[in-house]
């Protein structure tokens, strides 16, 4: 439950800041406020059937974050952003790293959540999940963020295990003539962007962006700065031609630089057995994407889609590089006036190196992959047939993916799900699914010192060295033999508008976990000076989690609407593991509320309130707590001509700074701090 007592809000700071309005342009009121409460929840959406549906049809717990709730928020990245739906687990680590994951399981590494970036995958399989820093978009030219909780893997494949995060930028068209951004503060120190769009034809547009920012560091839990600061260039473009009346050609692409800084920690072997140091790394990567669509009818379509995509990301552990190519195609036709089939396939090739840093101190580096270097490759098909069973109010879906993979094998994951619609204003949906996360390089490869265990003196002490035990490195070992984890997942739901201004989404899961990952205590091995002590990874570990998900709009007034979310976790692990979690390793409760007025045509005023429960980590640093808290965010717009805006935004304004999560190694308990900023924008 929140604590009253611990929300000391300082109000003139808070109020100051909604009435500090020097900010930018635009000419009618707010877009998102001129939108009834039906017409959100009949946005289109593409993620859950791989095809363009109303949001109010979809049978899935699905929620979109637009391009307008992106601005009224202030936020100035994709983690952020994705706070504002329910049922997501969002931490910043520090002011570089990310713990995002759906239903559970956060971290790090969190394996069990697959991203989209326009059809691209951003999955890293050294870890089975997402290097947060290096997923990047100019964010004005974002269309929505599709944000699915629970399987999508009969249609998307493996790892689409708790949700899948579909970010979607807008059509070249939607972007013509130029964007100015500037702005700072004092943690976004500096950052702009310069976006231009032009017409090559009657049918062809296409727009280039550069984008670039200076973030500050924050403060570690223990006291000083935490040395995690960070810079980024990026840029990119996109290209759409409607060939003719029945063909469209996309082509995009994007390359970045980053420099990322980390005050990190490096267990060793040999006193003082851990090192600290200050580490700079230097993070490049690219992609190109074409997609290919041809429409034969509004019931039947084709598209080919590829992208090439390369990063390398470093670490003060380890360096990590990937080239991947990709090749997807699908074809969607009805049959019988009541079959809708959507089916394809796919095929991906990675090569990738992943190598461990040595520590500056000139020790052993830390992570070792064995082979360092591998190629794998990964071929799929799916089917799904979406059946009206009754005219306008009862549907069946059903289909599954198939695919082959280098680390597992064969793969099966199927999916059923049924909609009814008794009334136009209300739907109610429910499903079961299975889906696996394939194993990553280092899960079947890897070795990790995770932390060294110091000489323990023995009684009597004068007999000490002779009597000491030796310095004990713990080591998380790879196993050869380690399969995908597993999850059967129930879910149900309702979706209805009670009228024009208030709507309301609800839904429960049920979700069974098996082969979840372990590190099972090994032999112990001495080497005379040292001992060794060995976590193998195994599939011991099952589990189960359920809980409930709300999402609700109010259009209070035709200028002024409440956004409200509310999400309740319940994670057991079943204890057939000694040492496992057992339970309140995510947040149980989060709740978000956010106001957006437009009282003025030229004038916006936004607030968003976000509680987040107590929950703990579990790394190398031991297991720790991480208080409840609570932030406040203000943002305050003004147009004072026509295309042009000036804003300002406060963040985390109840409190100096807060923990929200400890990552699992390398780097320190590292506080986030209140943060504020100005921002100009121009058209033209």
């Amino acid at each position: 439950m929140l604590n009253i007592t611990k929300i000391s809000v300082n109000y003139r700071l808070c109020w100051a800041l909604l009435g500090f309005t020097a900010v930018v342009g635009a000419e009618e009121q707010n877009e998102a406020l001129n939108l009834s409460v039906e017409d959100l929840l009949n946005v289109e959406v593409t993620s859950v059937a791989k095809k363009a549906q109303s949001l109010n049809d979809a049978a899935a717990a699905i929620f979109v974050i637009s391009n307008e709730d992106i601005k009224r928020t202030g936020v100035t990245n994709i983690p952020d952003a994705l706070r504002l739906a329910p049922g997501l687990d969002i931490a910043k680590i520090n002011a570089n790293q990310w713990a995002v994951s759906s239903r559970g399981f956060n971290g790090r590494f969190a394996n069990k959540l697959l991203v989209l970036v326009d059809g691209r995958n951003a999955y890293a399989r050294s870890f089975s999940g997402v290097y947060w820093e290096n997923q990047d978009v100019m964010m004005e030219d974002i269309d929505r963020i599709e944000v699915i909780r629970g399987p999508g893997a009969a249609l998307w494949g493996a790892n689409a295990v708790n949700g899948v995060i579909n970010i979607i930028t807008k059509n070249s068209a939607e972007t013509l003539g130029g964007l100015v951004t500037g702005g700072g503060g004092n943690q976004e120190k500096g950052f702009g962007s310069l976006r231009y769009g032009v017409k090559l034809g009657e049918d062809t547009s296409a727009r280039a962006y550069v984008k670039g920012f200076d973030r500050n560091q924050n403060t570690l839990q223990s006291g000083g700065k935490a040395g995690d600061n960070w810079d980024k260039v990026q840029g990119g473009f996109r290209l759409d031609s409607q060939l003719n009346t029945q063909d469209t050609l996309t082509v995009q692409g994007d390359v970045y630089r980053a420099t990322i800084n980390q005050f990190a920690y490096f267990p060793q072997i040999s006193a003082p057995y851990q090192t600290t140091g200050n580490i700079s790394n230097q993070d490049v990567g690219g992609n190109l994407l074409g997609r290919f669509q041809h429409t034969f009818s509004p019931t039947s379509d084709y598209s080919l889609q590829f992208f090439y995509d390369a990063y390398k990301h470093q670490e003060a552990m380890f360096t990590d590089s990937r080239n991947t190519l990709d090749l997807q195609f699908q074809h969607r036709f009805g049959l019988l006036d009541w079959h809708e089939i959507i089916w394809g396939g796919a095929y991906n090739y990675g090569h990738d190196q992943l190598v461990g840093n040595q520590p500056q101190n000139g020790s052993a580096a830390i992570i070792n992959l064995n082979p360092a270097r591998i190629n794998d490759q990964l071929a799929s098909g799916f089917i799904q047939d979406e059946m009206t069973l009754i005219d306008n109010k009862l549907w069946l879906t059903i289909g599954s993916r198939f695919e082959h993979n280098d680390y597992s094998g064969f793969e099966g994951q199927p999916s059923a799900k049924v909609m009814w619609a008794p009334h136009n204003q209300h739907r109610l949906w429910a499903g079961v699914s299975r889906a696996v996360r394939t194993p990553s390089r280092a899960e079947r490869y890897g070795s990790v010192l995770t932390g060294v265990v110091p000489p323990q003196q023995a009684a009597p002490p004068l007999l000490c060295p002779p009597a000491c035990t030796p310095p004990v490195g713990i080591v998380a070992q790879g196993n050869t033999r380690y399969q995908s984890e597993e999850v059967i997942a129930y879910e149900a739901g309702y979706r209805t508008t009670f009228s024009k201004s208030v709507s309301l989404d609800v839904t429960g899961f049920y979700n069974v976990y098996r082969d979840l990952r372990f590190a099972e205590e090994g032999t112990p091995s001495f080497n005379g000076t040292s001992a060794t002590q060995p976590l193998n990874f195994t599939n011991q570990l099952g589990g189960r989690t359920y809980g409930v998900e709300i999402a609700t709009i109010w259009q209070m007034l035709n200028w002024w609407r409440w956004d409200v979310n509310y999400s309740w976790l319940h994670t057991h692990i079943n204890p057939n593991a000694i040492g496992a979690p057992q339970t309140n390793i995510s947040p149980q409760q989060r709740v978000s509320l956010r106001g957006v007025l437009s009282p003025w045509n030229d004038i916006d005023l936004d607030f968003w309130f976000r509680y987040v429960d107590s929950n703990f980590s579990v790394g190398s640093l031991g297991e720790n707590t991480i208080k409840n808290y609570v932030t406040l965010d203000l943002r305050a717009a003004w147009r004072p001509i026509k295309d042009v805006e000036l804003s300002v935004v406060g963040q985390n304004l109840l409190q100096q700074s807060h923990l929200e999560y400890i990552s699992e190694n390398q780097t320190f308990p590292t506080l986030i701090v209140r943060g504020l900023y100005g921002k100009i924008s121009w058209n033209f």
